[in-house]
């Protein structure tokens, strides 16, 4: 394309993990009734798992208590008991006595201990079942957001203008329309559910320990500011990681479709080995920033464990003093120890997604980064439209560039009359197929206008005027489908005798038929079924079924036989009567019958004519011409 913008990779934008998770996260919003309720299972769950200990804490009491009560005489009361404990100067036994509830002589009570793990039993048990249906519900909310995220991203490609994926390899943009997604999805769902559970518990079981012993809870609140420093020590250093990760990811996609597309070029100039290094390079520079994401955001739970193990040797020591003291119970500790695991585990639980959450982030940051490109120009909410379409096309004082200090096209005044056909010759990089994209309206103008029969193409629809349109273009495109289902594509609905007729007038009867299931043989665009001429007789058939009023050929029979060229001139011919064609060619004999010749040269119309008048101006044409002409001649010789 003339004038096309060199190919580069977008700048990479500071991180900001709080905007970026917040903004993840409101995704959820539409379902913020269901996550209510997701809440609301997941405390109701907490809160029933979280009673376990008290109530088990109740049951060694039992059994502690029994034992103990063995060991003393019976027909006496617990009172009597201590005095004579304390008779003996035996002052801890007395105060350890004196922190239970026993009956001498009676040893354990059986009843009530399996009435005590009964109702452990099914305080578990209906825990589990609430957190089941948490999962249910979450794991719903999270596929319908990462859905919602899917369907914006799509529109949002249809709505970025052409000139954000000319200056982006392809592979970077599907890898964040595929790959950072579905790191979204899974960072969702491994992480929300976790995050969630993780926090209500360590509310609950703050609070079981505070009324257990607030001396206790004191010492292992210790552990949630030490916690915190660390974790967000190591998070600040891996977050950078995570982003050049997927940074990376995005580039070796890129490198490898690109690879791909152009496998056979890669093979023929001999170029395997150097597109195997580059390679190698990338995907190393990919393990190193993925190793350095995942080494450095693991630390965190390592450190968390030691945390936590300090915690729970602090509330052994202080508890078995207190036990010891007759100020708390056996079964206290006991459910003191395990509260105090419960608080520590769910803080380790977080930190080891930490990795997962900022990976995520990382990846969330990259598609809003895609959702907040510049659009195109908003269409009109007035609309207009061609009444009576006859294919005048217009070209008024129009200026257009890629790029602001590299003009293209300035000040071009053309008219193209209806019927009439229009060939556009020139030099490569002239502005040809940028002059056909202006009138497509793949780009929007720097000054001019564009009209179609009188109507600025600006204050159209894209669709209304782009459905008026036929192209074909000289790089062919087909779809994994039917040869039908192909050449269908240029008419939404159109029967089987209507597609039958396009290919009989493109020639692609000629080879379909000559294939296993005729016209219902499956293609697709990357597969060797078909050759480069066949897939364009194909793109050209799908032309002839749309029926434009305005046609746009780009090099359109640039892979088609000389005798197939002739043929499929003539079907042209009568494809173009009645109807505005403008024709892009380098073969000077294919337009030689043009209307209208204009020859570009640097974004200008240098010459305008028919063939015989360019051929006789003996300017930028005839030379072109002559030059073409030599070139068969020495071929010949």
């Amino acid at each position: 394309m003339g004038g096309r913008p060199g190919m580069g990779m977008p700048a990479e934008k500071a991180l900001q993990f709080g905007p970026s998770a917040k903004r993840l996260l409101g995704l959820l919003r539409p379902d913020r009734v269901v996550m209510t309720f997701v809440i609301l299972l997941g405390a109701v769950s907490v809160a029933l798992s979280v009673l376990g200990p008290w109530v088990l804490g109740r049951a060694t009491d039992v059994i502690f208590e029994g034992v103990l009560s063995l060991q003393l005489p019976a027909g006496i009361t617990q009172a009597q008991a201590i005095a004579q404990a304390r008779a003996s100067g035996n002052d801890t036994f007395a105060d350890l006595l004196s922190g239970m509830r026993i009956v001498p002589g009676q040893g354990i009570d059986f009843g009530a201990l399996g009435r005590i793990l009964l109702i452990v039993l099914g305080l578990y048990l209906a825990s589990s079942l609430f957190a089941w249906a948490q999962a249910h519900l979450l794991n719903t909310v999270v596929n319908r957001a990462v859905l919602r995220l899917r369907q914006s991203v799509e529109a949002k490609v249809h709505r970025l203008p052409l000139k954000y994926f000319d200056g982006r390899p392809r592979g970077e943009v599907l890898s964040r329309v595929t790959n950072d997604i579905d790191n979204i999805s899974q960072s969702l769902q491994q992480t929300l559910s976790q995050v969630l559970t993780s926090l209500l518990t360590v509310v609950g079981v703050l609070i079981m320990m505070l009324s257990i012993s607030p001396l206790l809870a004191l010492v292992a609140l210790v552990a949630i500011p030490l916690s915190l420093v660390i974790t967000a020590l190591i998070a600040k250093r891996s977050q950078p990681m995570f982003v050049r990760q997927w940074r990376t990811t995005g580039e070796l996609n890129g490198q490898v479709e690109e690879a791909f597309t152009g496998h056979a070029l890669v093979q023929v100039f001999g170029r395997r080995q150097q597109v195997q290094a580059e390679f190698d390079a990338k995907n190393a520079e990919l393990t190193r920033s993925s190793f350095l994401a995942q080494f450095t955001s693991g630390i965190i739970m390592p450190a968390m464990l030691f945390v936590g193990n300090l915690t729970y040797v602090a509330i052994a020591v202080v508890g078995g003093l207190r036990v010891a003291s007759g100020s708390m119970s056996l079964g206290d500790v006991q459910a003191f120890i395990q509260y105090s695991r419960q608080f520590t585990q769910p803080l380790t639980q977080l930190a080891t997604m930490a990795n997962v959450m900022q990976s995520g982030v990382a990846s969330a940051e990259r598609v809003f980064e895609l959702l907040d490109e510049q659009e195109q120009i908003p269409e009109s909410q007035q609309p207009a439209t061609v009444a009576d379409p006859k294919g005048e096309v217009r070209f008024e004082d129009v200026s257009f560039s890629y790029r602001p200090d590299q003009p293209l096209i300035e000040h071009l005044s053309l008219t193209a009359r209806p019927g009439q056909t229009v060939a556009i010759v020139g030099p490569t990089g002239a502005g040809k197929t940028t002059l056909v994209n202006l009138i497509m309206r793949y780009y929007e103008l720097d000054g001019g206008r564009i009209t179609l029969d009188g109507v600025d193409i600006a204050s159209m629809t894209r669709h209304d005027l782009r459905s008026r349109i036929g192209m074909v273009l000289q790089d062919t495109w087909l779809f994994d489908g039917t040869i039908a289902e192909n050449i269908g594509y240029g008419r939404p609905g159109a029967t089987d005798e209507q597609i039958r007729a396009a290919a009989t007038a493109a020639f692609v009867d000629r080879f379909a038929h000559a294939l296993p299931d005729g016209f219902e043989t499956r293609i697709n665009d990357d597969e060797g079924s078909l050759s480069a001429g066949e897939r364009q007789l194909l793109t050209i058939a799908r032309a002839f079924l749309a029926d434009p009023s305005l046609l746009i050929l780009d090099e359109a029979t640039s892979s088609v036989d000389t005798r197939t060229e002739v043929q499929v001139q003539r079907a042209m011919a009568a494809l173009r009567s009645d109807r505005t064609s403008f024709v892009i060619a380098h073969r000077l004999s294919t337009i030689r019958d043009a209307d209208v010749i204009l020859v570009m040269e640097h974004g200008r119309i240098v010459e305008q004519g028919s063939h015989e008048e360019l051929v006789e101006l003996g300017g930028a044409y005839a030379r072109l011409y002559q030059a073409q002409f030599a070139g068969a001649v020495l071929d010949e010789v």
